[in-house]
């Protein structure tokens, strides 16, 4: 059991799952950020400009509240919303890729530098081994 704890901890605890970990927290509230902005900024003026449409309440009803039984609705607003925070989320993920992209494509067209010269003294002791070496038979 001790050597499944210990698997355990060098999957939890390698770089990767970490960033993982980092990016669904940071993907999450960055989805509450998305949300936000498209339910109370963007589509309340869009709503205003067509004939003061409230997005969010916007639903084809497919049968009536009765008695004690809600309303049967198709929420098109709200799906409407989705889509749009989808596709801002999408537009998002696509500039971050298409910038990390860019980058790794600078970094291969860069060449190494050249390694440093040998020092002084590097030199003088390839040289005594060069010698060294002539001397034996």
């Amino acid at each position: 059991m001790k050597g499944f704890f210990a698997e355990f901890k060098a999957f939890a605890l390698r770089g990767n799952v970490l960033d993982l970990a980092i990016g669904i927290v940071i993907g999450a509230a960055f989805g509450k950020i998305v949300s936000a902005f498209v339910d109370h900024l963007l589509m309340p003026p869009i709503g205003l400009l067509l004939s003061g449409v409230d997005f969010s309440e916007w639903a084809i009803t497919l049968r009536a509240a009765s008695e004690g039984a809600p309303a049967v609705t198709l929420g098109i607003g709200q799906f409407l919303n989705a889509l749009v925070q989808f596709l801002i989320i999408a537009f998002a993920v696509f500039l971050v890729i298409k910038a990390v992209n860019r980058l790794r494509r600078e970094q291969e067209a860069t060449p190494p530098p050249p390694p440093p010269a040998p020092s002084r003294e590097a030199e003088l002791l390839a040289e005594i081994r060069d010698l060294l070496r002539a001397q034996k038979p």
